[in-house]
C-alpha cells in the first residue's frame, strides 16, 4: 500500500514539473529553449521557477475584467501555504514548492517578486527609487532563485554571482520595458521609466536608457564567466539574445519604438545559437 502511494506521488510530482515546462514553452520559445542548454538535472527547477512568476505575471497583465488584486492576495497566501504543506492543488505551486523547499530558496525573494506583481496593480508611473524596487521584485530575485538552483549547497559561490546575477536580470527587464513602451503605455497606461516623457520621446533619453542598460550587461557579463559549465550556456545564449536585442533598438528611432516591437527572427536566433556554442567551446565566453 504505501509502495503504491509513493508511485502515485511521484506521479503527481512528474505531471506539476510537466505542467511547469509546458507554460514555458507555450509562452516563451527562447526562454525555453534556453532550458534545454542547462544540464538536464536543472531544467525542472527552471521550468517550475518560470511557471511560477508566468502565473503571477498573467494576473496582474492579463485577467483585468477579474478582480485582480484579490486574486493576488490569494495567490500569495496560496503560495506560502504549498510551501509550508509540501504540497498544492495547483500543478504550477506544487512544483514551485518542491523547488523552493529542496534548495532553500529565501522567502524574501518570493515576498520581493509579490510585491512586485502588487507595484503593476497600482502604480502607472514610478520614480527612481520605485522602479529599481519593481526591477529588483520582477527580475533581480527571480535570476537569484536560479542561481540558488545552480548554487544549491555552495554558498561561497553563490554569494559572489549576486551581483552580477541582479545586473542580468536588470538588464534583461530594462531590455522588455524599451522594446514593449508602446503597449505598456498605450494598453497598460504603464511608465516604467522616470526620466522619459512618452509623448515627447527623444534620442536623448533613449540613448541615456541604452547606455544604462549597457553598463548593465557588461557587470552581468562577468559573472557569467564564472558560472559552471553545466549552466553557463544557457545563460549565455540569453545574454547574448537580450545583447541583441539591445543592438536593435540602439539602431533605431525613438519614433519606431513607439510604433513597433522589435524581434529576433528565428533565423537571428539559430546564427546566435551558433555563434555562442562555438564562443563556448573554445572557452571564450
Amino acid at each position: 500500500m504505501n509502495e503504491l502511494r509513493s508511485t502515485m506521488i511521484e506521479l503527481y510530482d512528474r505531471n506539476a514539473f510537466e505542467c511547469s515546462k509546458v507554460t514555458a514553452q507555450n509562452y516563451s520559445t527562447s526562454f525555453s529553449f534556453g532550458i534545454r542548454l542547462f544540464h538536464e538535472k536543472y531544467r525542472p527547477a527552471i521550468y517550475a521557477i518560470y511557471g511560477y512568476v508566468r502565473f503571477a505575471d498573467e494576473i496582474v497583465d492579463t485577467f483585468h475584467e477579474q478582480k485582480q488584486a484579490q486574486l493576488i492576495k490569494k495567490f500569495r497566501k496560496r503560495t506560502y501555504q504549498a510551501i509550508e504543506n509540501g504540497f498544492s492543488s495547483n500543478p504550477i505551486l506544487h512544483s514551485f514548492q518542491k523547488v523552493v523547499n529542496e534548495n532553500c530558496i529565501d522567502f524574501q525573494f518570493i515576498e520581493a517578486f509579490l510585491d512586485s506583481m502588487e507595484m503593476d496593480l497600482t502604480n502607472n508611473e514610478y520614480s527612481r527609487e520605485e522602479l529599481e524596487k519593481y526591477i529588483y521584485g520582477s527580475a533581480e530575485v527571480v535570476g537569484l532563485m536560479c542561481l540558488r538552483v545552480f548554487y544549491q549547497h555552495r554558498h561561497k559561490e553563490f554569494d559572489e554571482l549576486v551581483h552580477p546575477a541582479r545586473k542580468l536580470g536588470e538588464a534583461f527587464q530594462k531590455v522588455n520595458f524599451l522594446r514593449d513602451i508602446r503597449s505598456d503605455y498605450i494598453g497598460r497606461g504603464r511608465v516604467y521609466f522616470p526620466d522619459i516623457d512618452i509623448e515627447n520621446f527623444t534620442e536623448e533619453q533613449k540613448r541615456k536608457v541604452e547606455d544604462e542598460i549597457a553598463a548593465d550587461f557588461a557587470e552581468a557579463k562577468v559573472g557569467v564567466k564564472k558560472l559552471h559549465k553545466d549552466v553557463q550556456m544557457g545563460v549565455y545564449m540569453a545574454y547574448i539574445y537580450y545583447l541583441e536585442l539591445l543592438k536593435r533598438i540602439r539602431r533605431t528611432t525613438p519614433g519606431n519604438i513607439m510604433n513597433k516591437r522589435y524581434r529576433v527572427s528565428n533565423f537571428k536566433k539559430l546564427m546566435l545559437f551558433i555563434y555562442s556554442w562555438i564562443r563556448f567551446k573554445l572557452g571564450k565566453i
